[in-house]
Formats: C-alpha cells, structure tokens, sequence
C-alpha cells in the first residue's frame, strides 16, 4: 500500500507544481501576458515612428528631441524582449486583435500622416498631445497586465512602463503648457 501511495501523491505534487491550474495558463505565463506582449509590440513600433518623425525634423524643439529620443531608447530594446518572450512562449507576434486595431492611444494613419506632415511648434505640439494619449493607451494596457499577469518579467515590464510612461506624459504635459 505505500508503495502506490507514495508515487501517487509524488506524480498529484508535480502537477500541481508544474502549473495544471486554471485554464488559459501555461507553464509560468499566462493568456494575459501572451496578450500584453501582442498588443505592446505594435503599441511600441508606433511610439518608434512617432519619435523618428520629430527625430527626422531639423527645425524640432531640443526638448521634445530629448523625449522622443528617450521614448525610442527605451521601447525598442523591451520590443525585442516582448519578441523573445513570444518566441519562448510559442505564441504568434500578433495575436487575434492583429495589428493596431482596438488598442488605447494608437494614432490613425491620418494622425501620423499629419505627424509627419508637421513643421515648426506646431509639429512639437502635435507630437506632445498625441504621445499622451499614446502613452495614456499603453499605461492603460501595463496596468492590467500588472494586474492580471501570471510572468514575472512581463509584470515588471509592465510596472517599469506605468512608471516612466507616467512620468515622460507629465513631462509632455509640462511641456505643452509652456509653448
């Protein structure tokens, strides 16, 4: 009789241990991260084009070319990590929303159209009140994968993006209010 127990209570452990728990759950991550890591990747890319529109222009404030320098700096290396992270997780890089569509603070083409379109203070302007809304969308996502993800790397991504999103929209924001 112990001889069958104990392999029995051995093999209940394991799993239980190695993550047969609620559904939409894989071994250390979970259906929220894989979707956090989607959605912040094209979320990412965009932020990227916004900052070498304002990085392509001679003529931009040397401030909001210190931001869009910083926004480039810190989102293309936690692109690459999102990637990876995918890869491990043998997830597809876009998942079923695909692409820009339904995502906070992404801008139109039309918006990025006028983006780049932009010349002088207004251009500066422009690209200020659109990386708020833009940052605005991506603290939105970070905080419910803070919330709801299962990875810890992706966590503290997440918590890492909520604090200096947050943190560059009040720059942003202070800097509207002195053009």
């Amino acid at each position: 009789m112990k001889r069958t127990l104990m392999p029995a209570i051995a093999l209940s452990v394991t799993l239980a241990l190695t993550g047969c728990s609620a559904a939409g759950e894989h071994a250390g991550h979970s259906d929220a991260d894989v979707m956090f890591a989607q959605m912040m990747i094209p979320h990412h890319e965009q932020a990227i084009e916004m900052a070498d529109a304002v990085l392509a222009r001679p003529d931009a404030d040397p401030q909001v070319t210190e931001l869009a320098t910083q926004v480039k700096a810190a989102q293309a290396p936690e692109i690459e990590t999102l990637t990876g992270w995918l890869d491990t997780w043998g997830a597809e890089p876009t998942g079923e929303h695909g692409g820009h569509a339904g995502m906070d603070g992404m801008m139109s083409d039309e918006d990025l159209q006028a983006l780049a379109a932009a010349t002088g203070p207004a251009a500066d302007q422009l690209f200020l009140e659109q990386m708020i809304v833009h940052h605005e969308g991506a603290v939105e996502m970070a905080q419910a994968q803070v919330e709801d993800g299962q990875d810890a790397g992706a966590v503290e991504m997440a918590q890492t993006i909520v604090d200096t999103q947050a943190a560059e929209i009040e720059t942003m924001e202070e800097l509207l209010a002195s053009m």
